[in-house]
């Protein structure tokens, strides 16, 4: 039978440097490939056990393993003993993790790691590059991996790397991301595109002839008289799972062609969406945006369940969109 130390592993991947910090645990556990996304959580932090209530309940051997991760383990363990031990470290570190990160100096921390890009850059070409955040999409942990938050178009995506597509999400939370921007608002990309993007819209109406591009905030601002605005109307259809083409080019009212396998309003109806929770909350102006944008899409879905019960859909006309805004939004107003 072998025994050994519980601090055995983190000696072996080692410099063997006397420099304590070099030889922690901790310090073993960020330079491991994988765990580029956690930064280090101070050793005051983790020993202040206000910071880790309730924790003992969701972590086995908690004693052991917290011992682990302070490099206060002294007892003898075997083999399989130890592997439980070490395990039951990670979780623990990552769940302290998950509540370090919304301090003061862990957001200070994420934030030079978001500078740097560490978390790598939404694959959006619409967002040119723009440095994403990790983000869970639950607090409990073994629910779901981690994804990556683009703070400019909103949305989450799965890391490239494999290693990092199998770290717990409840290690990162739901709040992180979007309470380090409330807290560093400078930080917020903008979301308007610049004059020299080749994807802004023009308007159908004011600006036709003028050569003038209108940006989204102008189209958003049709909204205040009219209640909608071409780009957010196609917004929910897209969002939605429903093409632009829900019409014909001819504009003949037909409903569109049912999506393989089922109803495409039904197809439409299961549509998920990311939604941004600060402690479980959802933040205010993207929650009033979600509700508005969830309205169009239930009226849609409306149009599509007529549509392919056989009703013809009345496109009626907009006074804030012009016609061929229209054509192909299946009625949208």
């Amino acid at each position: 039978m072998v025994v050994v130390s519980g601090s055995v592993k983190v000696e072996d991947l080692t410099s063997g440097s006397s420099d304590y910090a070099a030889n922690s645990w901790v310090s073993w556990f960020l330079s491991t490939k994988g765990n580029e996304y956690f930064c280090e959580v101070d050793e005051d932090y983790i020993l202040d056990r206000f910071n880790l209530t309730g924790l003992n309940a969701e972590v086995q051997h908690y004693p052991q393993a917290l011992d682990l991760v302070t490099d206060a383990l002294e007892d003898e363990l075997e083999d399989e003993e130890r592997d439980l031990i070490e395990a039951q470290a990670r979780l623990l570190y990552g769940l302290v993790h998950a509540r370090y990160i919304v301090t003061t100096r862990g957001l200070a921390k994420m934030l030079e790691k978001y500078k740097r890009a560490e978390f790598g850059r939404c694959p959006r070409v619409l967002c040119y590059q723009q440095t994403l955040l990790p983000v869970g999409l639950s607090d409990l942990p073994f629910q779901k991996a981690v994804k990556l938050f683009c703070p400019r178009c909103e949305d989450i995506y799965s890391p490239k790397s494999s290693r990092h597509g199998t770290i717990d999400g409840a290690f990162f939370g739901t709040t992180f991301p979007h309470m380090l921007f409330m807290v560093y608002p400078h930080m917020l990309p903008s979301k308007s595109p610049t004059s020299q993007s080749p994807f802004l819209l023009t308007s159908s109406r004011g600006t036709e002839g003028s050569g003038a591009q209108a940006t989204p905030a102008h189209l958003a601002g049709l909204e205040g008289e009219e209640g909608d605005s071409p780009l957010s109307a196609m917004s929910p259809a897209i969002g939605a799972g429903v093409g632009i083409g829900g019409n014909s080019a001819g504009g003949t009212g037909q409903g569109p062609a049912a999506a393989p396998g089922g109803s495409t309003a039904t197809a439409a109806a299961k549509v998920e969406r990311y939604r941004p929770r600060i402690f479980g909350f959802p933040t205010h102006e993207t929650a009033k945006l979600h509700r508005w944008q969830e309205k169009q899409r239930d009226a849609q879905i409306e149009r599509l369940e007529r549509a392919e019960a056989g009703a013809s859909i009345t496109v009626a006309p907009d006074a804030g969109v012009g016609a061929g805004a229209r054509t192909g939004l299946g009625g949208l107003d």
